[in-house]
């Protein structure tokens, strides 16, 4: 298992052209947060590696100073009118138990979590290799990620005791 995360602000992408942008297509995707008020709140930006998945992501209106949770979740829907929780369980194909300290953990779905900084804002890079951008059993375009509003204790199933569902994004 491989999982690297990098706190680091978020830069703009450059803009490709026709061929290079139908290439880069399918191994990029775009998540748009929005937060229980259904207000738009930040993206993510996801590309595909050679063995896994590389998250670039930034969302504001958080509570400042505090480590959150960020999970893929099973399904590709955020209604905010019902917390979020249109959006499932953790992304688990494996039917493994919760968090990386679990000694039958972790889900595909798990990551690590991040902190929120001074402004309100989490800004992360993170790299996973138990997860893909294809279609196949690992694959996560369609399905959900989930910002929490407590921190991830990396054990505790279901969702490792992170809180409620601030900001959920589709993976598209």
């Amino acid at each position: 298992m491989k999982i690297v995360a990098i706190v680091a602000a978020t830069g703009t992408f450059a803009a490709l052209g026709a061929p290079a942008f139908a290439q880069q297509a399918k191994n990029t995707a775009q998540a748009n947060f929005v937060d229980q008020s259904g207000k738009e709140t930040g993206r993510a930006h996801l590309t595909a590696g050679s063995d896994g998945v590389l998250f670039e992501v930034e969302v504001s209106g958080l509570t400042p100073r505090k480590w959150v949770a960020l999970h893929v979740h099973e399904t590709g829907s955020c209604d905010h009118a019902d917390g979020h929780k249109s959006a499932g369980g953790h992304f688990n194909p494996d039917k493994k138990d919760h968090g990386f300290a679990s000694a039958t953990g972790p889900h595909a779905g798990d990551l690590p979590n991040q902190y929120v900084s001074e402004d309100g804002v989490m800004r992360a890079q993170i790299y996973t290799g138990m997860v893909r951008l294809d279609d196949a059993e690992r694959g996560i375009r369609g399905r959900a990620l989930i910002v929490h509003a407590g921190s991830d204790d990396y054990r505790t199933n279901p969702a490792g005791g992170a809180g409620d569902r601030l900001a959920c994004a589709v993976i598209e």
